[in-house]
């Protein structure tokens, strides 16, 4: 290898073994590392405390189904008209996975370390969750975390997370200013708004030490497992097909009119 060539610290497939982040993958991590805990090493290049193992399975779980989102549909949807083609039905899914199914769980762990670098200048943490809350209100736009079409006034999920967070000792400052933000978000919206599950994951994940860079890592790779079960189901019982005709049954066709052709 010459200076200056492009570098991986991730895995190396050799003849006879196969090392990841510097472990022989059958030596020492088979038989021994649970998934998660491999996701965990394979993710930030070290082995996880018995906490940050926990509390990855703690949001996995929270995050892995939700019913029959639009990404499961389109999954079953893509694995009805190619029933051979399981990976393609999990891109569909995936692909689909943006910020409203996915949630915003990225934008939440940039929101918060942006705070938190306020914070660790000087700012009290309810002062910074204040503006935050009062200059998007004013600006006209939405706050990430907050809000869910189904889970009102409170979101089940992420009020576990942050329950369980202060029973294991991990509210850290990311925590802290989530629930400042709570508050300063009904104080700015006149109202209280639904705090969803991405702003306890990415706050969570932070005090854990993980970066905003990795935090989106975690509903991937769980809606992924979702998604799996529900492709497993589809092939034993399929409705994707009937899931097109209720689309075609609902939607009403409206041919343009003659003006418009001309």
């Amino acid at each position: 290898m010459t200076a200056g060539s492009p570098v991986s610290r991730i895995s190396q497939a050799y003849p006879d073994r196969v090392e990841v982040r510097g472990r022989d993958l059958t030596g020492e991590l088979m038989g021994r590392l649970s998934f998660t805990e491999y996701f965990h090493l394979l993710l930030t290049g070290r082995e996880p405390t018995e906490e940050e193992r926990f509390f990855l399975d703690l949001l996995l779980v929270a995050i892995a189904e939700h019913g029959m989102m639009p990404t499961n549909v389109a999954a079953r949807m893509t694995l009805a008209a190619d029933p051979d083609s399981l990976q393609g039905a999990v891109a569909a899914g995936i692909l689909g996975a943006g910020p409203v199914i996915l949630g915003t769980s990225e934008a939440c762990a940039r929101l918060l370390e942006a705070g938190q670098e306020r914070v660790a200048a000087g700012e009290p943490p309810e002062a910074v969750a204040v503006s935050i809350a009062g200059k998007t209100h004013d600006a006209g736009e939405k706050l990430p975390g907050f809000g869910h079409p189904v889970h009102r006034p409170l979101d089940p999920r992420a009020e576990r997370i942050l329950e369980l967070a202060g029973e294991h000792g991990v509210s850290g400052p990311h925590v802290e200013l989530t629930r400042r933000l709570r508050d300063a978000v009904a104080e700015a919206w006149g109202k209280p708004l639904t705090l969803n599950v991405s702003m306890p994951i990415a706050a969570v994940m932070l005090d854990l030490g993980f970066s905003p860079a990795t935090v989106n890592a975690v509903p991937i790779l769980a809606r992924t497992a979702g998604l799996l079960a529900h492709l497993a189901e589809e092939q034993e019982e399929p409705i994707g097909f009937r899931m097109a005709a209720r689309a075609e049954e609902s939607v009403e066709y409206r041919p343009p009119s003659s003006d418009a052709r001309d």
